[in-house]
């Protein structure tokens, strides 16, 4: 501060409390009820996703009594032929291709160690490097056997 400098303090117009809300307020609003909607109104997913994953692999995704509507609205499976596992559960992950589809126990190698996607798709098979020690290119399966 320089000495003998001269402060000049201004004082800020008075506003009402209203005026002090966050602006983004309703917008954040609508677009967290647009998400949660988005979320409750979910996509019935593929047949490979539900009938690909064995039974004892099934992830709860539903509540006691719910119904295959409301589990499809979910965004999830539902196969009550199976006792003593959920009827309602997480699908398998979304792939590329229907013919990619599958548990990482079903996989057949259809390339080496460090096979990069184009080389895999060369030979006509699927790629996911997402888990380690399995094969990352295995070969697709039909999709004739996929159901709900």
């Amino acid at each position: 501060m320089p000495a003998g400098g001269n402060w000049a303090f201004c004082r800020l117009p008075r506003s009402s409390g209203a005026d002090m809300r966050p602006r983004g307020a309703p917008l954040l609003a609508v677009v967290l009820v647009l998400g949660l909607h988005a979320l409750v109104e979910g996509e019935k997913p593929s047949p490979c996703r539900c009938s690909r994953l064995t039974p004892h692999n099934r992830k709860n995704c539903g509540f006691p009594g719910i119904t295959s509507d409301q589990c499809f609205d979910l965004g999830c499976c539902f196969d009550s032929s199976v006792a003593g596992v959920p009827w309602c559960f997480h699908p398998l992950p979304n792939q590329a291709s229907e013919q990619c589809v599958m548990e990482v126990s079903a996989r057949k190698d259809c390339g080496y160690p460090g096979i990069s996607p184009e080389e895999c798709a060369s030979r006509q098979c699927c790629f996911s490097n997402l888990i380690f020690e399995v094969p990352w290119c295995f070969f697709p399966q039909s999709v004739e056997d996929c159901h709900y």
